[in-house]
């Protein structure tokens, strides 16, 4: 499918691919429901850039850091931050972002679903773009994600609490803005009603409703 959308002052016609954004809150299913509205779209499927294993092992390995540092703080033998690193810090956070801004912008190009990145906020703008929020109850999210990585529910707790916190304030501190609250979203769906394959039939048909003419366009996937 390819969307035909008006810009610039001349009014070109531009043609793009469809994108679906999603953001999930942990145990949604996104990584079930994201892959199944590419291939009901026919285009690509572009994961987060950090799964629950990977953050799971930073934030243990930086409880270790953080039991070294207060030993040698204790010891007098670390002075902690000083000015050069805090403009370390904020050219690190510049590159992230523009880095960042670049796979998703590449991402959009070829079409798809987009998970996490702050898609919906980079995307606010993009004319064949539909933003999806997936969540639900906590109790629910957790149950299924210890299901899915075959983990036990105390566990997912764990993951729950630090991978929701870490993910909005990520967001927050690299974009300013907080991927919790629905200002950015064109859909938010309750995963724990809502079956997978119903899910990825209601995004199909908003992305279709959002972008395609009302007279009457093709399939978003394609048929």
């Amino acid at each position: 499918m390819t969307t035909t959308a008006t810009s610039g002052a001349a009014g070109s016609r531009l043609t793009l691919k469809p994108v679906v954004t999603i953001f999930e809150a942990y145990g949604s299913g996104a990584k079930d429901i994201g892959p199944k509205v590419a291939d009901a779209l026919g285009l690509p499927y572009h994961p987060q850039a950090f799964s629950s294993e990977e953050l799971e092992a930073q934030e243990e390995q930086r409880e270790k850091d953080g039991i070294v540092t207060r030993v040698m703080e204790a010891m007098g033998t670390f002075s902690g931050h000083d000015a050069l690193d805090v403009v370390f810090d904020q050219q690190d956070r510049s590159q992230l972002v523009a880095d960042n801004n670049r796979v998703v912008f590449a991402s959009a190009e070829e079409g798809g679903v987009i998970t996490g990145r702050n898609g919906a906020l980079i995307l606010a703008d993009h004319p064949a773009a539909l933003h999806v929020r997936l969540d639900g109850p906590a109790e629910k999210r957790i149950e299924r994600a210890a299901r899915d990585a075959g983990i036990s529910i105390d566990r997912a707790k764990k993951r729950q609490r630090r991978e929701d916190q870490i993910r909005a304030d990520m967001s927050i501190q690299l974009y300013g803005w907080d991927p919790r609250l629905v200002d950015h979203y064109d859909l938010v769906l309750n995963t724990a009603t809502l079956s997978d394959d119903v899910c990825v039939e209601i995004i199909v048909s908003a992305l279709k409703a959002k972008t395609e003419p009302s007279s009457g366009a093709s399939d978003p996937a394609g048929r």
